[in-house]
């Protein structure tokens, strides 16, 4: 202030003496630098933002426009006030009202250019993988919660409120509600770690440690819900998920699962004829994927017969039990018609004669 009444005394005496008058040239002066601060902007938003595939920049300069020249506005009129010395009273009140107006528009560009780089980030590939489609929601809305409670805070100081006591009193509210809902917050934090690991999605085919296998048709914050063979749908909490082990049989290069087929052939049998036999099966399935292609093992002698193993490939994991029984039925009747004899336990008694008395 002191550089400008030297101006006013040095080239412009008359209008030394008249505050309002300079209090109306601060105001102008202010508005015409907010206005040549939005142009600069605009200008860099046209011509330096072309040179990056990022719309991150541009859009943060778009935002950034509003509250800059707020800002710039409200400092103008602040220094008017106090050049003009009018409501010297409630000067203090003015203060806090000015403050709580640049808070309110600085507040609208920082929730806004979060919520842009969550969406962002949630659609673009290999950038953070904890921000995803799923969790852009939960994100965005702890994100509003913390800019929201900071905000609060700042209008506060704004207005001289001492905010210790509150503070306190939070602190104390927060670790009660903590202890009280640890097994929600258990979930929500699986569940945000499972939507960022990706151990499976939506479709994929899994099977728990406990036994369960399903089709997951749900991932959500707090459980997991899968659809078992049986169409029952089980739901699952995702603390649980988090710390069991899962088979994701969907996983890996592609879909298809392979089936195991166990069978046995009587001792002196010919080997090369049971696996043609089994191969012959295989091939004449129109189940069967052609790639990867079937094989059979011969696996060990068993107690009563050759123990073999017909391996082939279903296009998904849903298909096994299907293929299963009609590969059984069809191995079963390609051994009746090749004569092929499937052993099953029997044993021998020998009866010897009691001595006589």
């Amino acid at each position: 202030m002191e550089w400008l009444q030297r101006i006013f005394q040095d080239y412009l005496p008359i209008l030394s003496d008249n505050r309002l008058i300079q209090a109306s040239l601060i105001f102008l002066f202010s508005a015409l630098l907010a206005s040549l601060v939005k142009f600069v902007l605009h200008r860099i938003q046209v011509h330096g933002t072309k040179k990056t595939n990022n719309p991150v920049d541009d859009h943060i300069l778009e935002a950034l426009k509003r509250p800059l020249r707020t800002t710039i506005i409200i400092i103008g009129i602040r220094l008017a006030i106090t050049r003009s010395q009018l409501f010297p009273e409630q000067l203090e009140v003015l203060d806090s009202i000015l403050l709580t107006i640049v808070i309110f528009y600085w507040f609208r560009f920082v929730t806004n250019v979060s919520h842009f780089l969550l969406k962002y980030l949630s659609r673009s590939k290999n950038k953070v993988k904890i921000v995803q489609k799923h969790t852009l929601p939960l994100f965005d809305n702890v994100a509003a919660i913390i800019f929201y409670a900071m905000g609060i805070y700042f209008v506060l100081i704004a207005w001289n409120i001492n905010i210790s006591a509150w503070i306190a009193s939070a602190g104390i509210l927060g670790l009660a509600l903590s202890f009280a809902a640890k097994d929600t917050l258990a979930n929500l934090f699986a569940g945000v770690f499972i939507l960022a690991d990706r151990p499976y999605k939506l479709g994929d085919y899994i099977v728990l440690d406990s036994g369960e296998r399903g089709e997951v048709t749900h991932i959500g914050i707090r459980s997991t819900r899968i659809l078992t063979r049986d169409d029952v749908e089980i739901t699952v909490p995702n603390a649980i998920m988090g710390n069991t082990k899962i088979t994701n049989e969907t996983a890996g290069p592609h879909k298809k699962y392979r089936i195991r087929i166990q069978v046995a052939a009587a001792y002196g049998e010919n080997v090369e004829r049971v696996r043609e036999a089994l191969m012959s099966v295989a091939k004449n399935s129109v189940d069967i994927e052609a790639n990867p292609a079937p094989r059979v093992r011969f696996r060990t002698f068993g107690d009563s017969g050759l123990n073999f193993e017909l391996l082939c490939w279903v296009a998904e994991p849903v298909l096994r039990g299907k293929v299963a029984d009609l590969l059984n039925e069809a191995v079963y009747n390609k051994f009746l018609e090749e004569k092929i004899e499937i052993p099953f336990p029997q044993q021998d008694i020998y009866v010897r004669s009691l001595p006589q008395n």
